[in-house]
Parts: C-alpha cells; structure tokens; sequence
C-alpha cells in the first residue's frame, strides 16, 4: 500500500505551518522554528513547535513527506 507524499524543498521549510492529522494533547498546528544542517549545509532535520503549548522537537524533514501524518498549512 503507497502512502501518499508531499514534495518538500527541505531549503523552504523554515517558518513553514504543518498540521498533525492525528494531534495529540490537543496540539494540532505547527511552525517549522529551525533547520539543522550537516557540515555540508545539507538540511538533516528540523525543530518544529507546537503552536498551542510551544512544546518543540527535532525529526528529520523527511517526516513531514507523509500526508497520513501531516497535512501542509493549518487546517
């Protein structure tokens, strides 16, 4: 079964807005607060942050390519 993905340019992703399609502790919209880059400049992760508790943490970029678990913009 495919999982449908976004296409992200991890480049463009700062201060960009996520929705969890399954929020927990009623944390549903989120900011991307950071990139955290190689020695190479390369974007490896990003610090997102709840918007409802400020609550922060880092994951990869790539996670956020999984539309079951994240919808663009806040809805």
């Amino acid at each position: 079964m495919n999982t449908p993905q976004h296409r992200i340019n991890p480049r463009k992703l700062l201060l960009s807005k996520w929705t969890a399609a399954h929020p927990k502790h009623r944390e549903k919209h989120f900011l991307v607060t950071a990139l955290v880059r190689d020695e190479e400049g390369t974007v490896i992760d990003i610090e997102l942050q709840a918007v409802l508790t400020g609550r922060t943490e880092q994951l990869p970029w790539q996670t956020l390519r999984d539309a079951n678990c994240w919808l663009m913009g806040w809805r």
